[in-house]
């Protein structure tokens, strides 16, 4: 009997606590507790404060006082909303379809709570989506007839903005808070959509093809700079190699006029020394022939100068080259030409006063020998005349028989001994030259060789 105070009261406790625990509500993070029966104050999100017949406990647990309080549940999960609006006229009166989608879930702030429980708490989650569904449906079908089909497609994100803006007022008095929206799509049934897509897409072709042109023009202007600075680039190569030539050709040419003139040097005192011992119109030919390569080798100075000329003219530019080579060469010509008839002119001159002075020694020589040869017929005594003459006797005698001796064949008519009669008459010729000796010269060949005889017979003793 002792323990049964204690047994009773163990038994109350046990009961207690069994009634605490099956009256303690729990609930996850994306619910909350609505208890119902007893008042508490909700104040507004304008600042004032009002008496409601229940208490919220987001999340977690509380005590539910049995048979005064009584517990519903109000889902705090994001909904999707999926909207189709079909034949909706836009501002240009063009039908057509737009596809949503949007998310939707109860406010998390305690005064909108408030609100989405005493609008939504009997209707639960199929309500909260249908109300939010009807009500964006009408927003997204307002705007989408105060905007063009241009706009609508091009620029989603306002399109979703204005939406936004606008539906928010009406979900916040609900106790909902829309999390975001977008347009997934829109069509029409005319086609008009897809002649926008066809216009862009003939655009982006034009500006593809313009771009394509575009740089094909730059990679040509590009192509012919290079080509530019290559041919530039060449030119100047060229340039400095015909100058090196130019150079080299000068060089060469100098040094070949020194060789030249010290072979002309060494022939002229070589020409000098023979001239020392030659006769004065051996004299006279070694001059007009130093003349004349002394002539030469200023023409040949003149084809050196002219040839700088033309190798100065092949490193100008490619577009003066032409008319200053053709310069450059009729002026060659015609100073080639002058040089060549002045020294024509002073070899004329020259060879004529050599061909003066060579005549005036072969005039004197020859007057010196006549005189010489007229001072040796005055000291001939009559023995020497008479030698002379006899020794041209063999002569006379030949010119009278050359004439037979071209003859091939003779015929003698009349008489048998030919040979001998042709004898006689050489002889018989050659008796006559007395008569004709002393007819041209007045000197008879008698009288001579008597004359001659005393003389060798007084010499002989």
């Amino acid at each position: 009997m002792v323990f049964i105070p204690w047994i009773v009261a163990a038994v109350f406790v046990i009961a207690v606590v069994l009634a605490w625990a099956m009256n303690y509500k729990k609930v996850g993070p994306n619910q909350v507790l609505v208890i119902s029966g007893r008042t508490s104050v909700v104040t507004e999100p304008d600042g004032t404060k009002r008496k409601v017949g229940y208490r919220l406990q987001v999340g977690g647990g509380t005590f539910v006082v049995p048979f005064l309080e009584t517990v519903d549940v109000l889902p705090l999960e994001v909904m999707s909303i999926s909207l189709r609006c079909p034949d909706v006229l836009t501002a240009q009166g063009v039908l057509i379809s737009a596809e949503a989608q949007g998310q939707v879930k109860a406010a998390s702030s305690e005064a909108l709570l408030h609100r989405a429980v005493e609008n939504f708490l009997s209707k639960g989650t199929s309500g909260i989506t249908y109300v939010a569904q009807e009500v964006l449906e009408g927003h997204v079908r307002a705007i989408l007839g105060t905007l063009a089909v241009e706009e609508i497609y091009s620029d989603r994100e306002e399109f979703a903005r204005r939406v936004n803006a606008a539906a928010q007022p009406d979900f916040e008095r609900m106790g909902l808070e829309l999390l975001s929206f977008s347009l997934k799509d829109i069509s029409d049934s005319q086609g008009y959509i897809q002649s926008l897509g066809a216009r862009r897409i003939a655009e982006v072709k034009r500006d593809a093809v313009l771009a394509q042109a575009e740089t094909e023009r730059d990679a040509a202007i590009q192509a012919a700079r290079y080509r530019k600075e290559g041919d530039v680039a060449r030119l100047m190569a060229e340039a400095e190699l015909a100058s090196a030539t130019r150079d080299f050709e000068v060089q060469r040419a100098e040094f070949q006029s020194s060789v030249n003139v010290k072979r002309a040097q060494a022939d002229i005192a070589y020409d000098l020394e023979r001239a020392k011992l030659a006769e004065n119109l051996k004299r006279q030919e070694f001059a007009v022939k130093l003349a004349e390569k002394e002539l030469a080798a200023e023409v040949e100075g003149k084809e050196i100068e002219r040839r700088e000329k033309e190798l100065e003219a092949t490193v100008k530019r490619p577009a003066e080259a032409m008319k200053y080579q053709a310069q450059l060469e009729a002026e060659a010509v015609a100073y080639q030409k002058e040089l060549e008839a002045k020294g024509r002119a002073a070899g004329i001159r020259v060879e004529g006063a050599a061909r003066a002075e060579a005549t005036k020694a072969q005039g004197s020589a020859e007057a010196c020998a006549m005189e010489e040869k007229a001072k040796a017929w005055k000291q001939y005594n009559d023995a020497a005349m008479a030698q002379m003459v006899i020794e041209k006797l063999p002569e006379l005698a030949r010119a009278i028989s050359e004439p037979l001796s071209k003859v091939d064949k003779i015929i003698m008519v009349g008489e048998n001994n030919g040979a001998p009669k042709i004898t006689g008459q050489v002889a018989s010729v050659l008796a006559q030259l007395p008569p004709v000796v002393e007819n041209l010269t007045g000197i008879k060949l008698e009288d001579l060789l008597k004359r001659a005889k005393p003389s060798q017979d007084k010499e002989g003793k």
